[in-house]
């Protein structure tokens, strides 16, 4: 009997929430608001983007749909309408259509017009998401590139996880002829790395990516913009986390800073223990030490020294 009413209280819940977002979507069309400054990390994959998104989606004042939202942005604009070439988007692909349906979705999940939203592709859409929502906030994640290098190739190797939308990809990867299924997200010219070295792939993308956030960091106002390095979190996560949330105008309080304090106890999507300079004596150094040469000069675009 209790086994039949976990089943029954479950399934209720579930049709509850169900109902309400119906009703919130309905509501949402008799006004028809924008969403009112949202929040978007950006970053490259394996930066620590999970990290920071987690905990601003602690913020009472941010609606959080509390999972990425590849599928989402990639069902309004699909891959193929871009002949599979990229995850970017720019300015001129950002339409009305476009903000309503996001603004009702984020609400409808949420019941709030301010939101955090995070997803590996947004790096490579700033001027897309700012044309949507010129009030949003960004905050860019910076990860040092030998770290970043290679958690990346570490999540090469997992495409359970990180490759479940590439199924369909119009191309044949055949990567250290290991890797057969292609991880995180497309930036133009990755179709040049079918067959190459993972590190060449991870530096590509880490390359792309962080580029593409840095050509578009002019075209935002600085008070939308807010860029911190991973680092700064590890060796304090209190002080670091406190100035993202005064950044983008959410309160910190006690609650807060005591989740702060503890945050990396409880480590989301890490693949080990949360350290800095952990690629020097990872199994990939050798690979990241041929590879970080690659970055270099987008790494001290970021702000980090050679390593």
């Amino acid at each position: 009997m209790s086994e039949l009413l976990v089943k029954i209280t479950k399934t209720a819940a579930f049709h509850a929430r169900r109902a309400q977002r119906s009703l919130r979507a309905a509501q949402w069309l008799l006004r028809q608001a924008p969403a009112r400054r949202p929040v978007i990390v950006i970053g490259c994959s394996r930066a620590g983007t999970t990290l920071i998104y987690k905990t601003l989606s602690e913020a009472d004042e941010l609606g959080t749909l509390q999972r990425e939202t590849h599928d989402f942005w990639t069902d309004l604009h699909p891959l193929g309408e871009k002949h599979w070439d990229t995850h970017g988007l720019t300015a001129a692909d950002a339409t009305d259509a476009d903000r309503r349906f996001v603004s009702r979705y984020f609400y409808a999940w949420t019941g709030q017009h301010r939101w955090v939203d995070k997803n590996n592709q947004n790096g490579l859409c700033v001027d897309y998401l700012h044309a949507l929502f010129p009030d949003a906030i960004f905050v860019y994640i910076k990860r040092s590139p030998g770290d970043n290098l290679n958690s990346l190739i570490e999540g090469w190797g997992k495409p359970e996880e990180f490759a479940t939308w590439s199924e369909q990809v119009p191309a044949q990867v055949n990567i250290d002829g290991r890797y057969r299924q292609w991880c995180f997200f497309l930036a133009d010219g990755w179709r040049d790395y079918l067959t190459s070295p993972i590190e060449d792939v991870c530096a590509f993308q880490y390359r792309a990516i962080n580029a593409a956030i840095l050509d578009a960091r002019p075209h935002i106002a600085s008070k939308q913009w807010v860029e911190v390095f991973y680092e700064d979190f590890i060796r304090d996560p209190v002080a670091a986390f406190r100035s993202v949330f005064n950044a983008c105008d959410l309160a910190f309080d006690a609650r807060l800073e005591r989740h702060c304090a503890g945050v990396l106890g409880k480590p989301y999507n890490a693949f080990s223990e949360i350290r800095l300079d952990k690629w020097k004596d990872s199994p990939n150094r050798t690979r990241i030490e041929r590879a970080l040469p690659q970055v270099a000069d987008i790494a001290a675009r970021m702000g980090y020294a050679a390593q």
